[in-house]
C-alpha cells in the first residue's frame, strides 16, 4: 500500500493542534523523525526499507526535555489505521507502583496479560526512561525498569511482542544506569530515532 504523506502530514498538524490546544508545527529538521514514526506505525514496507527501519522491532525515541517525544507517540495512537494497540506508562509511575506493591509490578509491566484473560502480553511504550528514581521494596534494591526490559527482551525474542521507549538519556548514560547487558539487548529490540540536541523545548 502506498501513502500520500503530504496529506498525512496535513492531518497530523491538524490533530496535533487539537491535541495540544495550541499550534502544532513540524520543523524542517524533525521531518525525518516524523516520517520514520509514520512509516513504522503505518507498516509502510517500502519507506521503512528506504529508511532502514525494522518493522519487527519497537522504537526508542530519544531527545532533549520538551522536544515532543511523548506527544509524538500520543499522536501515533490517533492514526485512523496502523499499529496503535499499545499502552503508555510513565517509568516514574511504574517505580512508584513497585514501591507500594512490590515485585508483582514487574510481572504486570513485563509479562502483563499472560496472567489474565488474554493470550499475549501488552505492547507498551515506557515513557521517560531515566526519570525514575532508584527504588527499594522492604529494603531490597531493584532496578525496576532494567528488570522489566530484560524480561520484555525475552518475550520479544519468543513472541515478537513490541516495546517502545522515550528517553532523554544518551547511549552511554543508559549503559551506566541499566548495565551493558540491557544496552546490548536494546540494539535488538529497538529502532533508534533521535531528536537533535538543539531541538527546542515545545512546552514553552
Amino acid at each position: 500500500m502506498s501513502y500520500d504523506y503530504s496529506k498525512i502530514l496535513e492531518w497530523l498538524l491538524k490533530v496535533g493542534t487539537e491535541h495540544l490546544g495550541k499550534n502544532f508545527e513540524i520543523p524542517e529538521n524533525e521531518k525525518t523523525i516524523i516520517l520514520s514514526m509514520l512509516a513504522w506505525f503505518l507498516e509502510d514496507e517500502l519507506l521503512a526499507k528506504e529508511m532502514n527501519i525494522d518493522l519487527k522491532k519497537g522504537i526508542m525515541l530519544s531527545g532533549p526535555i520538551g522536544c515532543g517525544k511523548t506527544t509524538l507517540f500520543q499522536l501515533m495512537r490517533k492514526l485512523p489505521k496502523g499499529r496503535k494497540n499499545f499502552m503508555m506508562a510513565s517509568t516514574r509511575q511504574i517505580v512508584s507502583e513497585f514501591m507500594q506493591s512490590g515485585y508483582e509490578i514487574l510481572e504486570k509491566y513485563s509479562r502483563g496479560s499472560l496472567y489474565n484473560d488474554y493470550r499475549t502480553p501488552k505492547n507498551y511504550c515506557f515513557d521517560d526512561l531515566g526519570s525514575e528514581s532508584a527504588s527499594k521494596y522492604f529494603g531490597n534494591d531493584c532496578n525496576v525498569m532494567s528488570e522489566i526490559l530484560l524480561t520484555r527482551y525475552d518475550i520479544f525474542k519468543e513472541k515478537g511482542i513490541i516495546t517502545h521507549l522515550t528517553t532523554n538519556l544518551t547511549a552511554g548514560e543508559i549503559e551506566t544506569i541499566y548495565g551493558n547487558r540491557l544496552r546490548s539487548r536494546m540494539r535488538e529490540m529497538f529502532n533508534l530515532f533521535g531528536y537533535d540536541e538543539g531541538s527546542g523545548d515545545k512546552r514553552r
